[in-house]
C-alpha cells in the first residue's frame, strides 16, 4: 500500500486533512488522472508545500535513478531525474568534475534541483542550477514527451526551471559540470563582530573566493548585534578526488515532545559556535561534505524541531536595501521572542537565471528557521514577509508553507506566465494555496 509522504519541514496538514500518498506508476503518466491533480515527487527535502498535493496523488521519481552518460572530456553528464546529487558527485569527481551549483544538502534529486532552481554558496560566480542545465526531457499530459533547451521549446525550458514541478514530469537532464582540481576545500573563516562588519566584507569575499556565506548569531544584542562568521572557500589544488561523503555522525532517533532548539539551549549553542573561532581569521583544509552539507552530518535532524515541525523563511532584498532590510528582519524575529537555530546570510550576484520564476536575484538573502509554535510563529512569518516585500524583495516559495497569495504575487509578478504553461493534470498545495486564489481559482478544476 502506498505510504503517506511528508515534507522536510514536517508541518502538519490542515485540521482534518491528510498527507498525500505516493503513486509508483510514474511510467503511466500522462495517462494517470485524478480530480485533485498529480505532482512529481523527488526525495522530499523541500521544507514547504511545493512538494505536497494532499488532496491528490504524488508520483515517486526516485526509481528513475540511472546515470546515463558522462563525457569526461567536456564535463557533460546526462542522468534520470531521480538521481541524487551525492550519486552524481561520486560518479563525476574521480574525473575532475563537480556540481557547479549545489544546495545545502546532497540528498536532493536532479529533477528537484532543476524544479527549484537551487542556488549555493557561489551564486556570485556561477548563478543558479538552471544556468548549467543544457537540456531535459519533459513529459506532459497534453502533448507527451518533448525535449526542452534554450533553442528548443524555449518557453517550457524557462518555465520548468524553478517551476516547482508544475509544467510536467522531467524524466532526464543533461547538465554541464565544473572542472575542479579537487573536492577538498580551503576554508577561510573571518569573525564578524557585528552586522555592519559583514556588509563591509561581503563584496570583497565574493571577489576573492569561489564560495562565501555567513552564519549569524540571531540572538546577539547591543554592540554585538548580527555577529557571526563569514565562511569562504575555494577548491584546494590537491586533495579528495573520490567525492564520497562521510556517514552521518549520528541520527536523531525520535521526535522530542518539545524542541530543544530554543531558549537557553539555543543561546548557549550560538555562544559556543561564535567562540569556537579563537582568532579573527583562520584557514584550514576541510572535507567537501562538511563545507557544503553540514546538516547532512546529522541524520533526521529535522526531528529536533519538535512534533509541529519547522517554518523556514528565506528572503532576498535588493543590494541597496540590504543593510537596512536585514537588520529589520533580525530585529523582527527578536521582538517576537523567537530564535532561529540556523541563520544564514549570503550575497547574490547579478547573473540572471534562465528560469521564469527563479528566486535568486541580485541582493542579499537571509534564511531563518523556527520551531513551529503555531499562531505566534505564523504571525512572525507574516511580519517578515511584510518587511521583505516593502523592501522590494521576494520570499522563497520553495521553502514556504504559509505565505499569503498577495506576498507570492509581489515576489513573483510573472507567475501568470507559469500558470499558462502549467500541465493541466498537475497541481501542488502551494500553487492551489497561492496562485490559483489570485485569479479566483479559474483553473482549479482543470485536472478533473
Amino acid at each position: 500500500m502506498p505510504e503517506p509522504y511528508d515534507n522536510w519541514g514536517r508541518t502538519p496538514p490542515p485540521p482534518g486533512g491528510r498527507r498525500a500518498v505516493v503513486a509508483p506508476e510514474a511510467d503511466a503518466f500522462p495517462t494517470l488522472r485524478t480530480p485533485s491533480g498529480l505532482l512529481p515527487r523527488g526525495n522530499g527535502r523541500s521544507y514547504g508545500d511545493t512538494c505536497l498535493n494532499d488532496a491528490g496523488v504524488l508520483i515517486d521519481m526516485r526509481s528513475r535513478n540511472r546515470i546515463l552518460s558522462l563525457d569526461t572530456m567536456d564535463g557533460i553528464v546526462e542522468a534520470e531525474a531521480g538521481v541524487l546529487l551525492h550519486e552524481l558527485t561520486e560518479r563525476v569527481a574521480p574525473h575532475g568534475w563537480f556540481l557547479p551549483v549545489t544546495p545545502g544538502t546532497q540528498f536532493v534529486t536532479l529533477g528537484g534541483a532543476l524544479a527549484n532552481d537551487v542556488h549555493g554558496k557561489n551564486h556570485h560566480r556561477r548563478g543558479t542550477f538552471g544556468q548549467w542545465v543544457e537540456a531535459f526531457t519533459l513529459v506532459r499530459s497534453d502533448i507527451g514527451a518533448v525535449t526542452c533547451s534554450r533553442a528548443q521549446n524555449a518557453d517550457l525550458f524557462a518555465a520548468t526551471i524553478g517551476g516547482m514541478g508544475l509544467t510536467g514530469i522531467v524524466t532526464r537532464v543533461r547538465l554541464r559540470l565544473m572542472a575542479v582540481p579537487s573536492l577538498t576545500i580551503r576554508e577561510t573563516t573571518h569573525r564578524l563582530s557585528c552586522l555592519d562588519d559583514y556588509f563591509a566584507r561581503a563584496a570583497e569575499a565574493d571577489d576573492r573566493h569561489e564560495y562565501a556565506v555567513a552564519w549569524i548569531d540571531q540572538l546577539a544584542k547591543g554592540a554585538s548585534f548580527g555577529r557571526g562568521h563569514l565562511i569562504c572557500g575555494d577548491h584546494a589544488g590537491s586533495g579528495d578526488r573520490m567525492g564520497r561523503a562521510r556517514r552521518p555522525l549520528f541520527t536523531v532517533p525520535f521526535t522530542p515532545p518539545v524542541s530543544p532548539l530554543r531558549g537557553f539551549a539555543l543561546k548557549a549553542f550560538n555562544e559556543a559556535n561564535f567562540r569556537k573561532l579563537r582568532a579573527e581569521e583562520a584557514t584550514r583544509s576541510v572535507p567537501f561534505d562538511g563545507f557544503f552539507y553540514p546538516l547532512d552530518r546529522v541524520g533526521a535532524w529535522n526531528r529536533l524541531y519538535g512534533p509541529q515541525g519547522l517554518h523556514q523563511h528565506q528572503s532576498v532584498v535588493p543590494e541597496e536595501m540590504g543593510r537596512q532590510a536585514v537588520r529589520a528582519l533580525l530585529d523582527c524575529a527578536a521582538s517576537h521572542g523567537q530564535g532561529s537555530f540556523l541563520t544564514v546570510l549570503k550575497r547574490f550576484g547579478d547573473m540572471p537565471s534562465p528560469g521564469l520564476l527563479s528566486f535568486p536575484r541580485r541582493g542579499y538573502t537571509l534564511t531563518l528557521d523556527f520551531p513551529n509554535r503555531g499562531a505566534s510563529t505564523l504571525a512572525l512569518m507574516a511580519e517578515l514577509d511584510r518587511i521583505t516585500v516593502e523592501a522590494g524583495g521576494a520570499v522563497n516559495p520553495y521553502k514556504d508553507s504559509r505565505m499569503a497569495p498577495e506576498v507570492f504575487e509581489a515576489s513573483f509578478p510573472r507567475w501568470r506566465k507559469l500558470e499558462a504553461m502549467r500541465d493541466p493534470a498537475i497541481r501542488s498545495d502551494f500553487w492551489s494555496r497561492t496562485a490559483l486564489r489570485l485569479d479566483g481559482g479559474r483553473r482549479l478544476g482543470a485536472a478533473a
